[in-house]
């Protein structure tokens, strides 16, 4: 199927454009809004490239044909939203357990609960902190636009694949709904044949999956392995943008939607002679713990703001990778709300100014 490079797309459906270009061959979901533009645009193109597309029974039905697909040495994705990511997370702790490599896409919407289909990023918790039972992490990309949407769901493929673990595309309810223009990038051109794939012959066996371990021995064995990679990955793999960070003495932590409005708060207050900066994580697991801390070594740094739209979760991650060196302040929406330019301006400027004296 031929491919225009140049595409006007909402950022749900470049994530299954970019998904196609990663060699995904596989889609299992179950429609929910705001994220239901992924599952229909699966259903269209996946049938036309002879790949495979089902519509589960259930967000848990998903889940699990994405456990059986990835086991059997297929590229798999799944996308959901909010309530029906919460009830995928026992099928995240197997995936974690068989160290097998799967995208999740979830477009986050209002909660607790049923809450609403507007955007909020209150699901940071269950997708960074490990949702399900079970000492294990996930890989969480953090895309701000149609063209990231598109290219970090990509990566996730492979860095999912290269360290064997499930890898989360976390956008908001704006950045999977909002519709831009972006550029395609290559296909990936490979020959797909997992080391993991069930049925494969290892040491003279079958090569199976399994997440029981009736020895302590063994289990703790496994966890070690996993927390070996967690922190591999914390040291080797953080990504993140720095805007205006050289001199800054307030720097605003915001990724998706909330980092767009973020660098304008940035460009209109630099304008005023307020010295702020911003960090935008492009990845939330891991944590650009690195970034947060050369800046926090700087002289000039007074305080930190996290922009979020929900009640405050990012916010204990700044705090932990800047060691509590440094006051951090909330600004906050929920509920769908998105913050906007001027009511953000007027709160970093109170503690701008606040911090000043």
């Amino acid at each position: 199927m031929e491919l225009n490079n140049r595409l006007l797309l909402k950022g749900n459906e470049a994530a299954v454009y970019g998904a196609l270009l990663a060699g995904c061959d596989s889609y299992f979901g179950y429609p929910i809004t705001p994220a239901s533009e992924v599952a229909q645009t699966a259903a269209l193109l996946f049938p036309k490239l002879n790949r495979v597309f089902i519509q589960a029974e259930s967000e848990i039905g998903a889940i699990n044909m994405v456990i059986g697909g990835s086991a059997s040495g297929r590229r798999v994705m799944t996308a959901s939203s909010g309530l029906g990511i919460s009830l995928k997370q026992e099928g995240m702790s197997y995936l974690a357990a068989y160290e097998l490599p799967a995208v999740i896409v979830d477009v986050t919407r209002g909660g607790p609960g049923l809450g609403n289909i507007g955007p909020e990023q209150s699901d940071y918790f269950q997708l960074v902190k490990g949702g399900g039972h079970g000492s294990y992490k996930c890989l969480v990309f953090t895309p701000n636009c149609a063209q990231e949407m598109c290219d970090m769901t990509m990566e996730a493929f492979r860095m999912a694949e290269k360290y064997r673990m499930p890898a989360y595309v976390m956008a908001d309810g704006v950045i999977g709904q909002m519709m831009e223009s972006l550029t395609l990038p290559e296909p990936v051109k490979y020959d797909y044949d997992p080391e993991w794939k069930m049925g494969r012959v290892v040491n003279g066996e079958a090569n199976i999956h399994t997440s029981i371990y009736m020895e302590y021995d063994d289990l703790e064995a496994l966890n070690h392995k996993l927390q070996a990679k967690y922190k591999l990955l914390q040291e080797t793999e953080q990504r993140c943008e720095e805007l205006e960070t050289e001199d800054a003495e307030l720097v605003i932590v915001a990724y998706g939607i909330c980092s767009r409005v973020a660098s304008g708060v940035v460009s209109i207050l630099r304008k005023e002679g307020l010295k702020v900066g911003m960090v935008r994580p492009q990845m939330v697991f891991p944590f650009p713990t690195n970034a947060l801390q050369k800046i926090v070594n700087k002289c000039n740094v007074k305080t930190f703001v996290s922009l979020e739209m929900s009640a405050g979760q990012m916010i204990e991650d700044i705090r932990l990778a800047i060691e509590c060196k440094k006051p951090v302040h909330l600004c906050n929406r929920m509920g769908g709300h998105i913050p906007n330019c001027d009511e953000v301006c007027d709160a970093v400027r109170k503690i701008y100014n606040e911090v000043a004296k």
